[in-house]
């Protein structure tokens, strides 16, 4: 196994490893022995950095938040000035993500929420700031679409945000069982087509006159 001084590249190595096979496998299906072996490090350097299993998946959700937050950014200095056209560019760019990837495994957030979730209150909190930050990014957007008059401004913008992050992670479980970004075109469609336009009102009806 290679040796490195760089004290950073070990941890490093640790993250990218456990992210993968998190993803891959699912945090329970995951020892830390294939994680050091998947990074190419000696089990025993694992507990030089991490104190546990559990505090090492509470670094990763950290990282992955921090990346979910460059690639907005990222999305958005190449997103339309408009509004409702930004909110549609970030979901086409984030379902092309999905489609590029050979496998299909979802969300880590999605997916660890709904394996550990429960069961480890510190991982639980990092994953609720992570979907939070994501849903406060989209808020943001969502109330900016609404002052141009581009989405129904009779429901909060936060909690139409809420509604898109749950109707994604759900399509996302989908797409795992179908192997196909399907479910998310569909869901991304009728969220912004169906359910976000503002609502059409009837014409008040005319009352006859008499000549």
């Amino acid at each position: 196994m290679s040796r490195t001084a760089d004290k950073t590249d070990i941890p490093n190595r640790l993250v990218r490893a456990g992210r993968e096979l998190f993803s891959r496998q699912g945090y329970n299906a995951t020892g830390i022995q294939q994680i050091t072996d998947h990074a190419g490090v000696p089990k025993g350097s694992f507990y030089n950095h991490f104190e546990s299993k559990e505090a090492f998946a509470v670094e990763i959700i950290a990282q992955y938040a921090a990346y979910l937050q460059r690639s907005w950014e990222a999305m958005m200095a190449s997103a339309p000035p408009q509004p409702m056209a930004a909110i549609r560019y970030v979901f086409e760019q984030m379902i092309a993500y999905h489609e590029r990837r050979s496998m299909q495994v979802g969300c880590l957030v999605g997916n660890f929420a709904a394996e550990i979730g429960l069961a480890s209150d510190p991982c639980r909190v990092a994953l609720l700031d992570a979907q939070r930050e994501w849903r406060e990014r989209l808020a943001g957007m969502i109330g900016r679409a609404q002052a141009h008059g581009d989405i129904r401004a009779d429901v909060d913008a936060v909690a139409l945000s809420g509604l898109a992050w749950d109707a994604w992670e759900g399509a996302l479980l989908r797409v795992k069982l179908e192997r196909s970004v399907e479910p998310l075109r569909q869901s991304v469609e009728l969220i912004l087509d169906r359910l976000f336009p503002p609502p059409v009102r009837a014409a008040a009806p005319v009352t006859p006159t008499l000549e």
